[in-house]
């Protein structure tokens, strides 16, 4: 356990919230956390009515302009600052954020009253649930027996949104939520407890079947019943720490398929690609496709790469060892900067993700050129997942593809095994960290 002022000495993945009993000055924020809150006012906040972003974002200026005075107005009539405290009534509009946020943790204090269903909302969406747990509150029927803290808007079933243990304290007392949020996987630990490890969090009640936005917002919910905020504090993981908590999460037992030295354990033309500073890299103007010497049906595999402007290369998945992959294998699963200009007309099916000439992936979630992403793929049967610095781009099933690009079958879309590899394309995309997990059926 740490205090408020040792918690930036600790490794940020392992970090652990302060013990109650430990009293940090109100409103003062931890070394190398940020107070959103000042204690005095709500500078740095906004009024936001409860609306789907993604109409928000595409009205104009004098639109969103209009909209945000009339719910400025609507937060002076519901919102204050009391002893350091925002207060709400339980109505009016919600409380944003000025800044968005992409991957970061957040310390957040909050009290509340008999019956009070209320939440928050990360990068726009909700939403942390927060709510009235006993039986006399009439929310056992819909998870509130479980507790606050589960990613209410999840799918029923899914990882995520049930809280793992009950850790509400009694009414009265103040709660602490530690909230942590990498692409979509989110943890939370609520009075000290982890009740969410590490789940997607579903973009369900705005848009579903896509990811969170790569970016957005901190909404605190008004729902019925008072509810008091204090100590709200956040720090911004940077790229290198946000892909070290995604390996350190990513599950499975995974075996390492690169030394970091040599093309060991890989055939294919691995005179065209080159080991520098522990990464594996396709040598500029050179290409093809090198490939683990084993085979793999189900798997998991996760790496780091980093495009140069321009970077083109390609994943193998279950290819058979010549031809090209993205036809003769299941898939190539394309590895590009979707920001360079030669790109820029594209089929859909080819950006960053995709199952090239098959299945589009979304876009916007790749790191700028140069810098180091994180990518784990999973593939079970004809399923492919790909998540992207912690937000899921793809998820498909190939077996229910019939419509190709340029009307060119892939009939090595059905194969059940075969060897993992990386397709070259001329340009110097360098892979690191190279692991996999073979998967079991009950996997």
């Amino acid at each position: 356990m740490v205090t408020w002022g040792s918690v930036a000495t600790q490794p940020a993945t392992i970090a652990q919230p302060a013990p109650a009993a430990v009293t940090p000055p109100l409103n003062v924020p931890p070394a190398g956390y940020s107070a959103l809150f000042n204690g005095r006012d709500l500078e740095g906040w906004y009024g936001q009515r409860d609306i789907n972003p993604y109409q928000l974002w595409e009205l104009d200026d004098e639109e969103r302009a209009r909209m945000r005075d009339e719910d400025q107005e609507n937060m002076r009539q519901h919102w204050h600052v009391e002893n350091g405290e925002i207060i709400n009534d339980g109505s009016g509009v919600f409380l944003s954020t000025e800044q968005d946020y992409r991957d970061y943790e957040m310390w957040i204090d909050y009290k509340t009253v008999a019956g009070a269903d209320s939440g928050i909302y990360l990068k726009a969406a909700p939403q942390v649930q927060i709510w009235d747990f006993t039986e006399a509150g009439g929310k056992w029927g819909i998870g509130a027996d479980k507790g606050s803290g589960g990613l209410w808007n999840n799918s029923p079933g899914s990882a995520g949104k049930d809280p793992l243990v009950l850790a509400d304290r009694p009414f009265g007392q103040w709660n602490r939520f530690r909230i942590r949020q990498v692409g979509q996987r989110t943890s939370v630990w609520l009075n000290d407890k982890l009740v969410i490890d590490h789940a997607i969090m579903e973009n369900n009640h705005w848009k579903k079947g896509h990811p969170l936005p790569v970016a957005g917002p901190i909404w605190l919910q008004t729902h019925g019943g008072e509810i008091r905020w204090r100590n709200i504090f956040v720090r911004e993981i940077p790229p290198d720490e946000a892909s070290r908590i995604l390996e350190e999460n990513a599950g499975a037992a995974f075996e390492s398929l690169f030394n970091g030295q040599d093309f060991a354990g890989w055939e294919g033309p691995t005179d065209n690609y080159e080991v520098v500073d522990g990464a594996l890299r396709c040598k500029p103007d050179k290409g093809g496709t090198i490939f683990t010497e084993q085979e793999y049906d189900d798997f998991s595999v996760r790496f780091e790469f980093k495009l140069p402007p321009g970077g083109n290369n390609g994943l193998a998945i279950r290819y058979p060892g010549q031809g090209d992959t993205a036809y003769v294998g299941m898939c190539e699963l394309q590895v590009l900067d979707n920001t360079a200009d030669q790109f820029s007309k594209l089929d859909p099916r080819q950006y960053h993700g995709s199952a090239y000439g098959m299945v589009a992936a979304h876009r916007g979630y790749l790191r700028e050129p140069g810098e180091w992403n994180f990518q784990q793929v999973t593939v079970r049967g004809s399923q492919i997942q790909v998540e992207l610095n912690g937000s899921l781009i793809l998820d498909t099933d190939l077996a229910e593809v019939s419509e190709y690009m340029g009307e060119r079958p892939h009939p090595g879309k059905d194969r059940q095994t075969g060897h993992f590899g990386f397709a070259g394309h001329s340009s110097p995309v360098a892979f690191r960290n190279i692991a996999i997990a073979p998967l079991a059926a009950d996997e």
